[in-house]
């Protein structure tokens, strides 16, 4: 196969975020030229005002010194004129053309066992309660436990607008795995392209409609799936969720890592299982050990959200599926902070050129 060929097949590696497509399939790389062992590729941007040009520019480079031969590559940028913003968004999925989410948060952990879906689960049942209108993308694919946490069930229905997500008893949209199985406890035996590609069709194929916040419930530590979000998503960012000792916190520094590698936002920690508090005596038990978590803090320049307890009556409304139900004092304060360091925003398409007209 010519240079050229290798370049263009390495290219449909990398994935525009706002459209959920590949570079070469969306109809974006319009040239490709090779001297010796320099490559020099023009891309058309939906707009020139892209948010995402530097990071594009940067992948299309990196993508094509990855084929052998070519050891320097220069990506120069034009802009689609409107006949090829047309045919573009003649191929988009309807639901891309209606969702509009203001911010996009994935929730993540290094370990498994440390409450990461929980975590999820309270900030979506807290962002619904302040009013917001919340969704949830159960990303973790082969371990999903979003529907339990909430008590509901599928199947979810398709329309020609796209699959419509469960709602919980509070009105919140959510998407699993688990709501498209005929039983729960099946197991979804997939390999790593097929959890990648479910994972962006829930974002592009879904009908969320108007959110102010859609959380991803990430499977933990760096997998392929983790990085199908980071790098095919828009997300604005990511909280951390840990426990209190060493071990968790050395494994969470790793997913810290991950996320500054791939200039994803970390905006902030939340430490789970830090105490527990005698019903009895009222006497504070640290179970866990003395907190690490300021450590991952400083590791990723990143506020500390809040620290939960260990609750049984967490515990017990997590089981029963009645999780929005959950009051405990130290709510208002996760809220609050996560409130102060990912404000709402107005909800938006992601593909503010679908309105341009030149």
């Amino acid at each position: 196969m010519a240079l050229e060929g290798q370049i263009r097949k390495m290219l449909s590696k990398v994935i525009d975020p706002e459209l959920g497509k590949n570079i070469v399939e969306a109809g974006m790389v319009r040239e490709i030229q090779v001297e010796g062992d320099r490559a020099e590729i023009t891309l058309a941007l939906t707009t020139g005002d892209c948010p995402l040009k530097a990071r594009l520019q940067q992948e299309t480079a990196a993508a094509a010194r990855a084929v052998q031969g070519i050891d320097q590559a220069d990506v120069r940028l034009k802009v689609m004129n409107r006949e090829e913003r047309q045919h573009l968004m003649s191929r988009l999925s309807p639901t891309m053309k209606m969702n509009r989410v203001g911010r996009m948060v994935a929730v993540m952990s290094g370990k498994g066992g440390v409450g990461k879906s929980s975590v999820t689960a309270l900030l979506a049942a807290l962002l619904q309660r302040q009013g917001f209108q919340v969704g949830v993308l159960d990303a973790d694919v082969t371990g999903p436990s979003i529907p339990k946490l909430f008590g509901i069930t599928g199947p979810v229905s398709g329309t020609p607008m796209g699959i419509v997500p469960i709602e919980t008893q509070t009105g919140i949209k959510v998407i699993s795995t688990n709501l498209m199985l005929p039983e729960e406890d099946l197991a979804v035996i997939w390999k790593g392209p097929i959890v990648s590609n479910t994972i962006k069709q829930f974002w592009t194929d879904v009908s969320w409609g108007k959110l102010d916040y859609l959380l991803l419930d990430l499977p933990p530590g760096t997998s392929d799936a983790t990085l199908t979000v980071m790098q095919a998503m828009p997300l604005d960012g990511v909280v951390m969720v840990t426990t209190p000792q060493s071990l968790s916190s050395m494994v969470v520094r790793k997913t810290v890592h991950m996320s500054q590698e791939l200039d994803t936002p970390i905006l902030g920690i939340v430490e789970n299982m830090s105490y527990f508090i005698a019903p009895d005596t009222g006497k504070r038990y640290d179970i866990f050990g003395s907190s690490h978590t300021d450590q991952i803090a400083e590791a990723a320049g990143s506020p500390l959200l809040g620290q939960l307890p260990i609750d049984p009556e967490f515990t017990r409304l997590a089981d029963t599926g009645e999780i929005e139900r959950y009051d405990h004092q130290v709510c208002s304060g996760l809220i609050s902070s996560f409130l102060d360091h990912v404000p709402a925003a107005e909800p938006k398409t992601y593909l503010p050129w679908l309105e341009q007209d030149s």
